[in-house]
């Protein structure tokens, strides 16, 4: 809520808490804001800042990398349709030569004991 307006300048305020100050010059207008609280707790706790947003592409990230459709995929993030989803995300989802390599991988390995180019660079000296 715009709290006080006093010779081209304004505060924004939440509750008791000053989020941002504006101030309008012959030059243009500038803004300082304060960090949110939410910023020091994550400084304080030594990681680097983030986003909800961040968060909410993690998640989805991370069940397609488990495996999740489309629409699974979808309704966790409660998008509108299948298309938001996909035009979001749609290079997250593997493709016909992922799925090849890591079936090939999977072959090599159930053959071999070990991934497919343990074959190759078995033996050799790496110096």
């Amino acid at each position: 809520m715009l709290s006080r307006v006093t010779s081209g300048s304004a505060s924004l305020t939440s509750g008791t808490a000053t989020t941002a100050t504006v101030t309008s010059t012959s030059a243009g207008t500038t803004s300082s804001r304060k960090s949110p609280p939410r910023l020091k707790t994550i400084a304080a706790a030594g990681v680097e800042p983030f986003k909800l947003r961040d968060l909410r592409h993690f998640y989805a990230s991370n069940l397609i990398a488990a495996g999740c459709d489309v629409v699974t995929v979808q309704r966790a993030l409660e998008h509108r349709s299948a298309l938001v989803t996909l035009n979001t995300y749609s290079h997250l989802w593997p493709n016909a030569e992922d799925r090849t390599r890591s079936a090939t991988a999977g072959l090599m390995r159930a053959v071999t004991g070990g991934p497919a180019d343990s074959l190759r660079t078995e033996g050799t000296d790496s110096r």
